[in-house]
């Protein structure tokens, strides 16, 4: 698969640090859950080896099967509910790849994840095609500008005609395919896939998931292997797509107009390795990213990036606090000094990590397109943007307003303090929301979805031996509240103040009984805006 590495050659004037920088891939994979996208995700892990970035540290072979779902509750329900990173290299690139949460009780989550990526892998279901959670997300990817590379799953599976797969594709989310492989049978008689673009059979039994040239076998042999393959409606269907299928073009890719589909079947790792193959030709390198002050571009000498994510005890044992940051430009080097721009006061990256979903290892230099984790005990929140000195603040990482807010109810009375610092600690993750009413009433937590509120019961417990229950509000909205003149907030919050309550930052929100509520003070509140979603480039 040489031909991956030709798409990021180093040229006589690019940059060592240009030249790193081109070798780094970006993505996130998005779906439906059950579309297999934990499945897809381990099997592309396969092929890095379970190797660290600096390729030293070769897996075990118990490690080799690493899932990116760790967390117990994720093992005991069979889904994703947080983020895992893994990085890993193949082929002379480096693959940074998001895991994502399937659920949609997990939104926030997502789209957060999807600020720090270059690119989406959208997995579907080949007997499902598009589905509610897969369209949000894309969504979330069409917004930014996310170029998107399709894996149709599940193909040795009963599965819907592939045209109809294709053109469902375009019609629901208005986006041009270009099919790069097709499947040769359905089902139970599914042989492998078709390379469209240079000929040749992928065989499902013989090495189907190894990249590089496919086997050069004449269609009428694979009779041979399948009586029941229908030879000649194959060939029909391979004239079709070659004939009537748009060419691929890798600025309409880019740009987000056209999605290139392989077919497979990530269970029994076939047509991951082609997938792979086509995010190293066609996935974008490292973009540059929006400041409110300057676009940063990736090749910027100077070090930038901004936290996307928070994850607490990742290791119970060491109880510790690890801040995801996307780095955006240059090069972070350990033990290097970043200034954290919300406070102004200068921090030592004095043991950054790199991640294979739960392990580990200390990252002695990273390049714009990495995500880093950054050990801290709450010197560092989501949304924070970390500089060589500048002082500019990413933008598009956002917190939205809950769906559902609960006050929670402690078993022990004698551990609120404890509460009240672990509620803390897990509203600065995004586990949560937390508002802290001002007439002195107990904290609410607000979350977007109802699977959160297990989460953060079945956390409390593992890991601050805190058992909760969750109590109904009276309040059933929560909007942030701002104004261009302080005096007239100030009016507002004094004239509601039992609707009052401060988030994880001090910002003032309003809690509304219902819609009604809201709609009436609102009305009535000249000058103040009532917004849903929270830009956190605002914090501090």
């Amino acid at each position: 698969m040489s031909d991956i590495a030709t798409t990021t050659a180093e040229s006589p004037a690019r940059s060592p640090l240009a030249a790193e920088v081109a070798r780094r891939r970006t993505f996130a994979i998005i779906s439906h859950p059950d579309a297999g996208k934990t499945t897809l995700t381990e099997k592309l892990l396969l092929f890095g080896g379970a190797i660290n970035l600096a390729g030293q540290v070769k897996a075990k072979g118990e490690r080799r099967n690493t899932r990116s779902d760790w967390m117990k509750i994720e093992r005991e329900r069979g889904i994703s509910v947080v983020t895992s990173v893994m990085t890993f290299e193949f082929e002379g690139l480096v693959f940074n790849l998001l895991d994502t949460p399937g659920h949609e009780d997990f939104s926030e989550d997502t789209y957060r994840t999807l600020t720090a990526v270059d690119s989406a892998v959208m997995v579907i279901d080949a007997a499902k095609g598009i589905e509610a959670r897969t369209r949000k997300l894309f969504e979330v990817c069409r917004l930014r500008d996310i170029p998107i590379i399709t894996f149709i799953n599940k193909m040795d599976r009963e599965s819907r005609d592939v045209f109809e797969l294709l053109d469902e594709i375009e019609k629901t989310l208005a986006l041009d395919t270009t099919p790069m492989t097709w499947p040769v049978g359905r089902g139970r008689d599914f042989l492998g896939t078709y390379d469209v673009v240079n000929g040749g059979v992928r065989l499902l039994e013989g090495g189907g998931a190894k990249t590089g040239a496919a086997q050069q076998i004449e269609i009428e042999e694979l009779a041979k292997l399948n009586a029941n393959l229908d030879v000649s409606a194959v060939k029909d269907e391979l004239e079709l797509v070659t004939e009537a299928s748009k060419p691929f073009e890798l600025e309409a890719f880019r740009e987000g107009h056209l999605t290139p589909v392989y077919f497979g079947s990530a269970l029994r790792n076939f047509g991951v390795g082609d997938l792979l193959e086509g995010l190293g030709k066609f996935a974008p390198e490292p973009r540059a990213q929006e400041s409110d002050q300057r676009k940063v571009e990736a090749t910027d000498p100077r070090m930038s990036a901004f936290v996307f994510k928070i994850q607490a005890n990742m290791d119970p044992n060491h109880r510790d606090r690890i801040a995801f940051a996307r780095l955006c430009s240059g090069k972070l080097s350990r033990g290097m000094k970043a200034k954290l721009v919300r406070t102004g006061k200068s921090m030592p990256l004095s043991s950054p990590q790199f991640f294979f979903a739960q392990d580990r290892s200390v990252a002695d230099e990273a390049f714009a397109g990495d995500v880093v984790g950054i050990p801290n005990h709450g010197t560092l929140r989501i949304g924070d943007t970390l500089t060589e000195g500048e002082d500019f603040n990413f933008v598009g990482v956002p917190s939205f307003a809950p769906e559902i807010v609960r006050r929670v109810r402690l078993t022990d009375a004698m551990k609120a303090k404890k509460l009240k610092e672990a509620l803390q600690q897990m509203s600065e993750e995004g586990v949560v929301q937390v508002f802290r009413p001002r007439d002195g009433a107990p904290a609410l937590v607000g979350v977007v979805g109802a699977l959160q509120l297990d989460v953060l019961k079945a956390r409390l417990e593992a890991e601050y031996s805190l058992p909760v229950e969750f109590e109904v509000s009276e309040f059933q909205l929560a909007r942030w509240v701002s104004s261009d003149d302080r005096k007239k907030l100030d009016t507002f919050i004094a004239a509601n103040t039992s609707s009052i309550a401060d988030d994880v930052d001090g910002d003032p929100v309003y809690l509304a009984r219902n819609e009604f509520y809201l709609g009436y003070t609102r009305e009535r509140a000249e000058g103040i805006e009532f917004t849903n979603v929270k830009d956190v480039k605002k914090k501090g």
